[in-house]
């Protein structure tokens, strides 16, 4: 039965691929482990998500870039 399951979500993976990429893009960055691991215990403490982290530094960054070219 197990078999059967990952056949049928092979299936739906492979047909909805395309659709996937099209939404959603993942960066293959690495970050060192002892500052990666740091980062998780943070979001995980705060119930932060990584996207969130992604999202409010790119608006600090985008703050910081305003502020400097006024």
């Amino acid at each position: 039965m197990e078999n059967n399951r990952k056949v049928k979500d092979k299936r739906y993976e492979d047909k909805h691929k395309a659709e996937r990429k099209a939404k959603c893009m993942v960066w293959g960055t690495s970050v060192p482990r002892e500052k990666a691991e740091e980062i998780n215990e943070f979001l995980k403490r705060y119930g932060f998500t990584k996207v969130q982290l992604i999202e409010e530094g790119y608006r600090a960054l985008q703050e910081q870039c305003l502020q400097k070219h006024e």
